[in-house]
């Protein structure tokens, strides 16, 4: 990619009398600028990943050893559940929206979003999932405790709770196709003049392809949840064997949404990555236009893999080797990328500050957990470790060690731009360490877990596995804790402690971002800045 030059950016112009920033809870209630919401949005998700986090270390004191300690197996399946839902549907996506709200328009040029009053209203929205979600525990019954996923027949067995979920799912749902249309309009109409779609950023990019991915599989969950409504309330049959239905058909219905949905979760952590590695390597990223092809690629290909997620349900064999080599297949762009990252950094002029750490580590744990997922394709194996703690440890080394610590990076990389103060790097360093060390303590020992046939969700388990259990139960302690440390940082950039930072705080670093003052002021490029 060429580095991007811009004639001139005003920081602001003469006519800021008619939009000056208002003040007080007005500006946050009525928020229309796009650095705002962003900041909304990230809080938000915050919050919803340490409620998240704390059902999780609720599962983990549970499981510290056999027996039944603390929690009955109802209200464990429901922490079980709910934490998948609301870490998912209220930490990671919101997260990465928050990131496309403060990072698009300031990459491309743009004044702000396409649709401000949408973009407030699909913020807005989100609280109103996120307390559905958690209201669902004090009606009778208590949460849903199905299982993240939702599955037919015990979703349809569930008690209220399970209808609140329903509705959550769809507000949060309607909230991330408005946040999409808005980002596909606004990389598409907004970009400033000489700024070609092969000059944007990565992160525009991943996150153009992931906004279409969203349009395209949000109104697929919305179908299947509906029509689980329908068979709980109006007589309808679409899931219920009893009557007729068939509850596999729901799993297909669900992983059409839900294997699209990881790469949702991931494409975006792969621009920041994409944006992080070239300015502390301090040379262009390698392959620009393979890493564009590359994500295109992992999205048209995530539509055809999805029922390798159901390799245990009595597949017909050709069904299995078809779902099988797609999904070897989706391994190919994958590597291209991870091929791409190395290569921008050999030979480069390296430095190791906290988002350069968190991106090799992203690098180096994402791969792991791509290694994972490449053995789980193979249909014979799948079928040995479906349902163990296999599959825990595999998708929590592509979701944390994914989009987590690509969310991290982002924050420290992009924090003197939002803030305008620097970090305090030493305590950086120490929660990236201190999350790397405890996140592989938690979750490496569960893939032996699930080799030894230890099932997921399961609230008691045979004395053989304590040791591993008792080893993942202290790191994850660990890990929840070594997040306090990066609230700690990031409060104290925003309290204006640290030093201020300049416009462009990373030598290596390109883009428009960095030709605005840092803190980036409450309107930028009100008269678009020329890229050539």
């Amino acid at each position: 990619m060429s580095s991007v030059t811009a004639d001139h950016v005003p920081a602001s112009h003469g006519h800021d009398d008619h939009h000056e920033m208002p003040r007080g809870w007005r500006r946050w209630l009525f928020a229309t600028n796009h650095k705002d919401i962003g900041t909304m949005y990230l809080i938000f998700s915050f919050l919803m990943l340490l409620e998240g986090g704390t059902l999780a270390l609720l599962l983990r004191t549970e499981l510290f050893e056999p027996g039944l300690q603390f929690f009955q197996p109802e209200l464990f399946n429901q922490f079980t559940t709910m934490h998948g839902l609301i870490m998912i549907f209220g930490a990671i996506m919101p997260a990465f929206v928050g990131f496309a709200n403060w990072m698009i328009p300031l990459q491309i040029g743009a004044s702000d979003m396409a649709f401000a009053r949408m973009n407030n209203f699909s913020f807005w929205l989100l609280p109103v999932g996120a307390i559905l979600f958690t209201a669902s525990f004090f009606v009778p019954g208590g949460a849903t405790a199905s299982g993240w996923t939702m599955y037919a027949p015990l979703s349809l067995q569930m008690g209220p709770g399970m209808d609140f979920a329903i509705f959550a799912v769809h507000i949060l749902g309607a909230s991330s196709i408005m946040g999409a249309i808005n980002i596909i309009v606004t990389i598409l109409n907004m970009r400033a003049p000489g700024m070609t779609l092969m000059k944007m950023p990565l992160f525009c990019w991943t996150w153009l392809i992931t906004a279409y991915l969203l349009i395209a599989v949000m109104p697929v969950l919305a179908a299947a949840v509906t029509m689980l409504l329908t068979d709980r309330h109006f007589g309808t049959a679409f899931f219920n064997a009893a009557a007729g239905g068939d509850p596999v058909l729901y799993q297909h219905v669900f992983w059409f949404f839900g294997h699209p949905e990881v790469y949702i979760m991931i494409l975006p952590a792969f621009g920041i990555v994409s944006a992080i590695v070239p300015a502390f390597a301090r040379k262009p990223l390698f392959g620009y236009a393979s890493m564009v092809y590359a994500t295109a690629a992992i999205a048209i290909l995530s539509f055809l893999v999805w029922a390798h997620h159901m390799f245990a349900t009595g597949m017909p064999v050709t069904g299995q080797l078809y779902f099988m080599y797609a999904t070897m297949l989706i391994s190919i762009p994958t590597g291209v990328k991870i091929f791409n990252w190395v290569a921008t950094m050999w030979r480069g002029s390296l430095t190791f500050e906290t988002p350069m750490l968190f991106a090799i580590g992203f690098i180096f744990v994402f791969t792991l957990g791509g290694f994972t997922g490449l053995i789980v394709a193979v249909a014979p194996i799948d079928i040995a470790v479906h349902d163990t703690y296999y599959v825990v440890a595999h998708f929590h080394y592509v979701l944390v060690a994914g989009s987590l610590f690509a969310l991290f990076g982002g924050a420290y990389y992009w924090l003197p731009k939002w803030t305008g103060r620097m970090y305090d790097e030493r305590l950086g360093k120490w929660h990236f360490w201190s999350t790397m060390i405890s996140f592989n303590v938690t979750f490496f020992p569960m893939h032996f877990l699930g080799l030894a046939g230890m099932p997921r969700r399961y609230v008691d388990y045979a004395a053989q596995f304590t040791d591993f259990h008792q080893i993942a139960t202290i790191g994850a302690f660990w890990f929840g804790l070594s997040q306090i440390l990066f609230m700690y940082v990031v409060l104290k950039a925003y309290a204006g402690r640290g030093e201020p930072a300049a416009a462009k705080p990373w030598e290596g670093a390109e883009g428009l971002e960095w030709t605005v003052p840092s803190p980036a002021p409450f309107h930028t490029f009100v008269t678009p800045p020329v890229v050539k």
